[in-house]
């Protein structure tokens, strides 16, 4: 039997305020700060405390939720969603639930079969939980975010870090849409762009900023029945997205075929077995016991506000794709290269415009050679030490024939390592390129004297040995030879030897 999987996402969003959702408390990074520095009354969940939204993290969802193009509920609801783990210190978590801040949005995706709008059903916001770090017998530490205490591994104890407790959490859950795991990672990656581009949200997912939630069914193909899901918790990375996703997918297809029923829970992901496993009972709504948070008005916000906010957002990922194809005509393959991450869109951007070089060109320099020492080196194109304007002088030197493409890389990568201007470089270290025929003459006779042999062969018919002759006059000329000039030079003379 065939079956279909049928799969809707989960994605909570840390937003980027300085503050916390509730409490006048920083937000800071819980991976390198101090435990429980961050931690008032509020978010430490102190009886007869009472929470004031945070007006920015209102903000950044409405601009996530304009950007969806989603319905905007200019009066909405928050509540309490009652459940009890070690890191939530309240015991319930503020969220909203009935009447969420917006609903009905979608979000394009590219995948291997084309485009296709995924349709968002809701966005809305909450806090965010602390953490929980559990401590072996053996002195091991393992994150158990949401795991309960009494079932980490080896027993011991588990410590707990209120640091991120409390802090602006926007939820964007998604229509039962996808159906693969391809699909699955094409919206991740979308939606974390959109974030980056809005900036709303640092899209690091390694810290944990953006979770991502799927849950998986499936069911025979042709069916219009939902089959039991199961909930996969907080991925961190799109390969144990897609991973997971797979293989989650593949355990209900054969669990199906051999009779046993899949049964509803919340499992995590093991990286390194590269499998899925149980981790609780998936609760259901009713576990909750939603009902209105008593210490919180109906969150309004006036239609002017919202149309103001509309009219702040940038140029968003989607729309930059197209334009980058129809301005610079990119295929869809470079401008998706570039304008996946805003940084780079603008870097690319600033550096076309100051060389005045082909596009095309420009976006081999940034998406090939930068990238690379960009990778080599772990940085980001923000912390990039060759400045846009430099790049751009060094393609403009390459174009017209100052040095050739690979003494061009190799400038490239001092400027990388020194920060010198490529003038600097050139000059100090004698790279310009040779382009007087007379000079390059003088190079190409010696090498042909020198090596009479292979002339001769070439001459007999073995053309092949062309190239490694031109290969012998650029090593004499320090690969600054203009290869242009080169090739007509060599040829110039090989035919007269030939006659």
């Amino acid at each position: 039997m065939d079956y279909e999987p049928i799969i809707g996402l989960e994605v909570h969003a840390e937003l980027a305020t300085r503050s916390k959702m509730f409490c006048a408390c920083p937000v800071v990074d819980s991976t390198v700060a101090a435990p429980n520095v961050a931690v008032c009354p509020v978010c430490a969940g102190m009886p007869g405390v009472l929470p004031v939204v945070n007006q920015r993290a209102v903000e950044f969802a409405l601009r996530v939720a304009l950007a969806l193009e989603c319905e905007i509920n200019y009066t909405s609801i928050f509540a309490r969603k009652n459940y009890f783990y070690p890191d939530l210190p309240k015991g319930y978590q503020i969220s909203q639930y009935e009447l969420p801040l917006a609903r009905h949005g979608c979000l394009a995706i590219l995948t291997s079969q084309g485009e296709r709008l995924v349709q968002i059903r809701r966005v809305h916001m909450e806090e965010d939980t602390g953490k929980l770090t559990h401590v072996s017998q053996n002195g091991d530490h393992q994150d158990g975010d949401h795991l309960p205490g009494a079932h980490h591994p080896g027993g011991a104890y588990s410590l707990v870090d209120l640091n991120r407790a409390g802090v602006p959490l926007l939820e964007i859950v998604t229509e039962p849409d996808l159906h693969t795991a391809e699909e699955v990672r094409a919206y991740a990656t979308a939606l974390r762009s959109l974030l980056r581009y809005l900036g709303v949200n640092s899209g690091d997912m390694q810290k944990g900023v953006l979770r991502i939630e799927p849950n998986i069914s499936v069911r025979p193909a042709g069916s219009q029945v939902y089959g039991t899901r199961t909930e996969i918790k907080n991925l961190n990375s799109f390969r144990a997205l897609e991973r997971s996703v797979a293989y989650e997918i593949q355990r209900q297809i054969e669990s199906l075929s051999q009779g046993r029923p899949v049964v509803q829970e919340t499992r995590g992901w093991d990286e390194a077995r590269g499998v899925t496993i149980t981790q609780r009972v998936k609760e259901t709504e009713d576990d909750y016991r939603y009902f209105p948070e008593p210490d919180l008005p109906p969150l309004v916000v006036e239609p002017h506000w919202v149309e103001e906010i509309r009219s702040t957002l940038p140029e968003l990922p989607a729309a930059r794709l197209r334009r980058f194809k129809q301005q610079y005509g990119l295929s869809a393959y470079d401008a998706d290269v570039l304008v996946s991450d805003r940084p780079v869109a603008d870097y690319y951007e600033a550096v076309v415009h100051a060389s005045g070089a082909a596009p095309k060109v420009v976006a081999n320099w940034v998406s090939g050679e930068l990238f690379s020492l960009l990778n080599q080196s772990d940085l980001g194109i923000d912390a990039c030490p060759v400045a846009p304007e430099a790049l751009a002088d060094l393609i403009r030197m390459v174009s017209r024939g100052e040095i050739n493409q690979n003494t061009g890389k190799v400038v490239l990568g001092e400027m990388f390592q020194s920060g010198r201007s490529p003038e600097e470089i050139i000059s100090s270290k004698g790279l310009r390129q040779i382009s007087d025929s007379d000079s390059l003459a003088g190079l190409v006779q010696q090498v042909l004297d020198e090596n009479p042999d292979q002339v001769a062969s070439y001459l007999g018919g073995k053309e092949n040995l062309r190239r490694w002759l031109f290969g012998q006059v650029m090593r004499s000329a320090r690969g600054q030879a203009n290869p242009q000039v080169l090739e007509q030079e060599l040829d110039r003379q090989l035919a007269s030897r030939k006659k």
